[in-house]
């Protein structure tokens, strides 16, 4: 596991949510993916849906802990847990195959190449 504190606080509300689902912090991932970081891109353009929709609730429900008062090391620690069972369950559903066609442009069709 990424090492996460630094003298026993996290340094961003981002740190914790990139470890808590990607298990490393945005330095680490930089530093082990420096061409694609030299293009500007970072650990969430190259996540998949499920993970994005995942981090989208995890920010939500991080900042409901931080309105009550949950100490960092604590959120961190539901996080990750809550993280890791979002994902579980939407990568048991097939969730990007269970999106519904609205139109040949808002569909994803993942048996297509040449998209």
């Amino acid at each position: 596991m990424v090492s996460i504190c630094r003298r026993g606080r996290f340094i961003k509300r981002s740190t914790i949510l990139n470890v808590a689902l990607f298990d490393c912090t945005a330095k680490d991932w930089r530093e082990a993916n420096k061409a694609h970081s030299k293009k500007g891109l970072n650990i969430r353009d190259f996540a998949s849906i499920n993970e994005l929709v995942v981090l989208f609730n995890l920010e939500n429900l991080n900042a409901l802990m931080i309105g009550q008062q949950i100490e960092k090391s604590d959120r961190f620690k539901q996080l990750k847990i809550i993280g890791k069972s979002q994902l579980e369950t939407l990568e048991g559903k097939g969730f990007i195959r269970s999106i519904k066609r609205l139109s040949d442009k808002t569909y994803l069709d993942i048996k297509k190449k040449d998209i």
